[in-house]
C-alpha cells in the first residue's frame, strides 16, 4: 500500500479543497447549490469512484443523494440523460467508442476517432455530447485507467501457448469464453475479438458474465470458463496470478475515469464547471491505476464498504502546502 498522511475527513480535507476551489472559480454560497444525485455502472470500482466524489462535494457543502449503480452504461447514460442522476463516472475511451461505434451512431458522430491519448479522448467526448444534445459536460480525467483485459489462468496460458490475444483465434473452440452481456453490441469488447483476432462471434462455449465482478473471477477461478474479460485493475488477477494477454493490436481504448455532470446543475453553481473540477481535479490526480488497484482489493476482495473506504482515502490525501 502506498504510505500516506492520514487526517481526519474534516478541516484538513475541507481546507484543501476550500483553497482548491478559490483557485477555480470563486466559493459557492449555500444559495447556489443544487442538490447532487450521483449514479455509476453496476461494479465496484465505478461505485467507490462516485462516491468518492460524493463525499468531497459533501464537504463542501453541497446536498448529495446517490441514485445508486444504474447498471451497464446503456442504463446508466439513459438515467443520466433524464435527469434521474445528474453526476456519474466515465470512462472516457469507452464512453467515446459506445457512441462512435454504434450501428446508428450519426456520420458526423461516428467520424470521431478515438485516438489512444485520453484528454484528447475527453474532449472528443464532449463533442459527441454537444452534437447528440446529451445536456453533459465532461470534467477532468482521473491520473490511472482502468481498461478491458482478455485474463487465463497459467496453465491454461501453458497448455496452449497462450502470451497475446493473437494468439486466441488458433485455440477459439477449445476455450470456455466467459464475456458481458453487452459485449456483443460493444465495439472495444465483439469489435475487437472478432473486427481485430478474428474470434467467430458468439464463441462456440460462451458463458455470459457481469463485468469486472467477483462471478466472472470466481468462475475463471473454478474452471467453469478458461478466458475471462476483466477489469486490468481488478485485484484478483495478480492475486491469482493469471496471465493477462498482451492487446498487441492496441484495440482497447483509454480508461481513465472523469465525471460527467448535467448542465442545467452547473448552471445552479457559481463558478459552474471551475468550482466543481476545483473540488474534484486534485481527487482525480491522486486517483493513479496503483491507487485504484488497491482501493479495488479493500472493496472487491476484503469486502470492505464503500463508504468507509472513499472516506478514508480521501482522509488520507496530503494537504497542499
Amino acid at each position: 500500500m502506498r504510505n500516506v498522511r492520514k487526517h481526519a475527513l474534516g478541516a484538513s480535507l475541507l481546507l484543501s479543497l476550500a483553497a482548491a476551489a478559490a483557485t477555480g472559480g470563486g466559493a459557492v454560497v449555500a444559495q447556489d447549490r443544487p442538490t447532487i444525485i450521483t449514479g455509476s455502472d453496476d461494479f465496484y470500482e465505478s461505485a467507490l469512484v462516485a462516491e468518492i466524489w460524493a463525499q468531497a462535494l459533501e464537504g463542501e457543502g453541497f446536498q448529495v443523494e446517490r441514485g445508486g449503480p444504474l447498471g451497464a452504461r446503456p442504463a446508466r447514460i439513459a438515467a443520466f440523460e433524464s435527469g434521474q442522476v445528474n453526476l456519474v463516472p466515465e470512462y472516457v475511451g469507452f464512453g467515446l467508442e459506445f457512441f462512435t461505434g454504434g450501428a446508428d451512431a450519426p456520420e458526423d458522430v461516428a467520424a470521431i476517432e478515438t485516438t489512444g491519448d485520453a484528454r484528447i479522448d475527453a474532449a472528443s467526448l464532449q463533442r459527441v455530447y454537444d452534437l447528440l444534445g446529451i445536456p453533459g459536460t465532461v470534467l477532468g480525467i482521473s491520473d490511472g485507467q482502468d481498461t478491458n483485459a482478455a485474463v487465463v489462468r497459467p496453465d491454461t496460458a501453458e497448455e496452449l501457448g497462450l502470451a497475446k490475444m493473437s494468439d486466441l483465434a488458433a485455440v477459439q473452440d477449445q476455450l470456455r469464453w466467459g464475456l458481458p452481456p453487452e459485449c456483443e453490441a460493444n465495439v472495444p469488447c465483439r469489435g475487437a475479438l472478432e473486427g481485430s483476432y478474428g474470434i467467430t462471434w458468439p464463441p462456440a462455449q460462451l458463458l455470459p458474465l457481469p463485468p469486472c465482478g467477483a462471478e466472472i473471477a470466481s468462475a475463471l477461478e473454478g474452471g467453469a470458463i478458461d478466458v475471462a474479460w476483466l477489469c486490468s485493475t481488478q485485484p484478483v488477477i495478480a492475486q491469482n496470478g493469471w496471465i493477462v494477454l498482451e492487446d498487441d493490436l492496441e484495440t482497447q481504448p483509454p480508461g481513465n475515469l472523469a465525471p460527467v455532470i448535467r448542465n442545467d446543475v452547473l448552471e445552479q453553481i457559481e463558478g459552474g464547471a471551475e468550482t466543481v473540477s476545483a473540488i474534484l481535479d486534485p481527487i482525480n490526480s491522486a486517483l493513479s491505476t496503483q491507487v485504484l488497484t488497491e482501493l479495488g482489493v479493500r472493496v472487491a476482495v476484503d469486502q470492505e464498504d464503500i463508504e468507509d473506504v472513499a472516506a478514508e482515502f480521501l482522509a488520507a490525501l496530503e494537504t497542499p502546502a
